[in-house]
């Protein structure tokens, strides 16, 4: 089926869904993941062809992203389940206004109508988005990337079938074929046919859809997500951030991939921090982290040396950007000048610090004492998430089910007239 021909279906669909009450479409959602869990085995068989075939052509790392298993299953039937255990976001009355000449006007949230998302290696975005695309309302145009496509149509036929189970168009929930770089443009500019594009994936991707789509589109997340560990810091505490942000999961956008270190800490923070990172992962046979670091400190610990493109670079691996900076202002002006305004944090004691930095670092996410990891639609307790926005209009940071809603006005009168 052409992506022309799946759109089309998706928007004849589409007011089906939104006419649907919560209760039906959290039925529907139960259904669509009992069936995914049925599928497990038929998922897993996709994944492991679309995990041999990319060994090699992209980093381990990578593949980190790719590969699912029974447990990661299991969590994305569990992610579903939650969202259908959320309330409702459409047909609910955000604003009334009684006017003095009796019109009775009510802003009401309403379905965008067809959602497209475009994704690359990671298959779990596909059970994320569409029960997201789902629960609020809207059908959804899945374009995998080639080297988790096979994964993705396992998940989406899962999906279909659950949908079908209790009698619903399986058109609500499509994934496009061609997975070419003519598909992704097709969804680009398919006005009238698309209600909103939102990309996930690397950088170059979203900047192709902010360039060339002709449809709504939100920018989501690259993540040159900083640290800054502050003079009056728990160096402890600091280093424990620090170790969860950059290696429990560096593929991530929420994922630390620089650091900024206050000088006045700086010889007693960064030996700790390179112990942490380097030697103790060594001696426990884990992959150590690279340190790129500025000449400041080189001075201090031992590394590689970091060139200018290191504070401008998403790395989505075992690397981190190290600088010494003399004021919680400098951290400020790095980040202003470098950050992709997705998350970033301070660690300190000091409640005025805090404050500065949490007033004068413009990101979607902006942390105290915590790590950049939990910028997540399930830690938000927004369920899944659709991706993290890093723009301002119109959802910024985790966009759950109330960023995939629009609104309209409702006008109540009695013969009234202007």
């Amino acid at each position: 089926m052409t992506t022309s021909e799946i759109l089309i279906r998706a928007k004849n669909a589409a007011p089906k869904l939104a006419g649907l009450d919560g209760d039906t479409k959290d039925r529907a959602i139960e259904a669509m993941a009992d069936s995914l869990l049925k599928a497990s085995d038929t998922i897993l068989d996709a994944n492991s062809i679309d995990v041999e075939a990319a060994r090699g052509a992209i980093s381990e790392v990578m593949i980190d992203r790719l590969a699912l298993s029974a447990g990661r299953i299991e969590d994305m039937a569990k992610g579903m389940r939650e969202v259908a255990d959320l309330p409702d976001p459409v047909w609910n009355t955000l604003e009334r206004i009684e006017r003095p000449g009796g019109l009775l006007i009510e802003k009401v949230s309403v379905p965008m109508g067809v959602i497209a998302i475009i994704y690359e290696s990671r298959p779990n975005v596909t059970s994320d988005a569409a029960v997201l695309a789902f629960k609020s309302g809207s059908a959804c145009v899945l374009r995998s990337g080639k080297e988790a496509w096979r994964s993705a149509k396992a998940i989406v036929d899962a999906l279909q079938s659950g949908l079908a189970s209790v009698g619903l168009p399986v058109e609500l929930i499509q994934l496009v074929e061609d997975t070419s770089r003519q598909s992704a443009q097709e969804l680009m500019r398919a006005s009238g046919l698309v209600d909103l594009l939102i990309p996930r994936g690397g950088a170059g991707l979203i900047r192709a859809c902010i360039e060339n789509a002709t449809v709504p589109c939100i920018e989501t997340g690259t993540g040159i997500c900083h640290i800054y560990v502050d003079e009056y810091a728990d160096l402890e505490k600091a280093v424990s951030i620090i170790e969860n942000a950059k290696t429990s999961r560096p593929s991530v956008c929420n994922a630390q991939e620089v650091c900024l270190v206050n000088s006045k800490v700086a010889e007693r923070f960064l030996p700790i921090m390179k112990e942490r990172l380097v030697d103790d992962r060594i001696n426990a046979g884990k992959t150590q982290v690279e340190l790129r670091l500025d000449s400041r400190s080189q001075r201090i610990i031992e590394g590689t040396p970091a060139d200018e493109q290191d504070f401008d670079t998403e790395f989505l691996d075992y690397i981190l950007a190290v600088k010494i900076v003399d004021s919680v202002d400098e951290a400020i002006e790095h980040i202003a000048r470098h950050s992709t305004h997705h998350s970033d944090a301070i660690v300190t004691e000091y409640k005025n610090a805090a404050e500065l930095f949490l007033r004068g670092v413009d990101s979607a996410a902006v942390y105290v004492n915590a790590s950049t990891r939990f910028t997540d639609g399930g830690e938000f307790g927004l369920g899944c998430e659709m991706g993290i926005s890093t723009q301002k209009l119109h959802a910024r940071g985790p966009m759950g089910l109330r960023e995939l809603t629009t609104y309209k006005y409702i006008i109540h009168g009695d013969g009234n007239v202007r």
